[in-house]
């Protein structure tokens, strides 16, 4: 007994190989997420417009970039576990494809008509559609709870939508489009491959629905853009910014295959909504958008109760808690006073059980630091179209924004 007690003092397991932080992950997909859209957006804006066209060279790039992948890296080794036969391409990846091609036709269509800032609005009711989605599908039951929670989305993005200046209703038509087909496909996932336990993450998936989506595309492009499309239009447009383009677009993909397997669906949820609330301010500085103040209103009220739609009243309680005393602890350790007795023993937990004494859990530390990031930028929102408003503009150039 008493080697066997040298043996475990003396062999000690070695240190685990360093990662980089999961702040890295996130980062990364908000860089990624963010400037594929801004990229798209500014493509087309600047005289190049054909989305369709442009989906499409995605989509091929797409399927040379996960082939080249698939015999170079280990990135795409999970394709191994997916036992694809062609039942299972015929049910899952051909229609889940087109539906996907459908979503991404429809996301660039809508930069014709729509500003950046108030598409990010709209993407807000993303939820809903799955929701509803899940319902007609009887993946989910119907719930009076989710359906009062979903009116509130709903009402949010549709003052968002009263108060947008330059309204559209067939870039309306097109992001909702792309929102009910996101949704179909998704559901279709969960209820295709429910029976076949096949889990594929964002990047192998990628390398069996992007040929399918490159063909889908092709047909479309075909019947609606190829009559105006001319090979001059390429070289306006600089064939290496198009080819930066697609490299941009596929890198979202692989990003967000990091962010998957680093991170907790908790902080994926504040990253998609911090991400969103970054995008419209980024959107509107670069294009100079109007916000009104029924928008603001609106689209405050479509995050908080997607907020709520994607953590629960008891996980809010619970970071609220946590946030408190993760507060306090801070402030009674810059006070020099150690912890009062209602902290971590009364809790019960000790220096480290992940209470006040030995900090949070890194995923809540993680959580909480994304969510008041949050905060201070919507805050920051506020101040800065309040100020833009009663300046009249941001140095008096002709920056239009008023906050109603």
């Amino acid at each position: 007994m008493a080697d066997d007690d040298v043996e475990r003092q003396v062999e000690k397991p070695r240190p685990a190989e360093r990662s980089p932080h999961a702040v890295f992950y996130i980062a990364n997909w908000i860089f990624f997420s963010n400037l594929t859209i801004l990229f798209n957006k500014w493509i087309i804006d600047t005289g190049f417009r054909y989305p369709v066209i442009l989906t499409c060279w995605h989509m091929i790039f797409a399927t040379m970039a996960t082939q080249v992948l698939a015999r170079t890296t280990t990135l795409l080794d999970g394709r191994k576990s997916v036992k694809m036969t062609g039942r299972t391409y015929l049910r899952a990846i051909v229609p889940i494809g087109l539906l996907y091609s459908a979503s991404l036709v429809c996301s660039n269509m809508v930069y014709l008509y729509l500003s950046v800032a108030f598409i990010q609005m709209l993407k807000a009711a993303a939820p809903v559609a799955v929701l509803l989605c899940s319902w007609a599908w009887r993946v989910e039951e119907p719930s009076l709870k989710r359906f009062l929670n979903i009116l509130l989305i709903v009402a949010g993005v549709a003052l968002a939508s009263f108060g947008e200046i330059a309204f559209s209703m067939t870039g309306f038509l097109f992001q909702l489009g792309g929102i009910v087909f996101e949704a179909m496909r998704l559901v279709m996932i969960q209820v295709l491959l429910a029976g076949d336990t096949q889990k594929m993450d964002p990047l192998v998936s990628l390398y069996y629905y992007a040929p399918v989506c490159a063909v889908m595309n092709i047909a479309i492009a075909v019947a609606t853009e190829a009559s105006s499309f001319q090979a001059a239009d390429l070289a306006a447009a600089g064939y290496a910014l198009l080819l930066l383009n697609a490299m941009v677009a596929f890198m979202l993909n692989v990003s967000s295959v990091f962010l998957i397997g680093k991170t907790s669906g908790l902080v994926m949820t504040l990253t998609g909504i911090l991400k969103n609330i970054l995008l419209v301010i980024i959107s509107v500085m670069i294009w100079h958008t109007a916000i009104t103040g029924l928008q603001f209103l609106g689209y405050a009220i479509a995050l908080a109760g997607l907020l709520y739609y994607s953590l629960g009243r008891d996980q809010l309680l619970a970071l609220s808690h946590a946030a408190w005393l993760y507060a306090r602890g801070g402030y009674e350790a810059l006070r020099g006073s150690p912890p009062s007795a209602g902290g971590d023993d009364a809790a019960g937990q000790g220096p480290g059980q992940g209470g006040v004494g030995g900090g949070l859990p890194s995923a809540m530390r993680r959580a909480l630091v994304m969510a008041l990031a949050a905060v201070v930028v919507l805050v920051l929102f506020g101040a800065f179209f309040y100020r833009a408003g009663g300046e009249g503009g941001v140095g008096g150039a002709g920056l239009e924004r008023r906050f109603y």
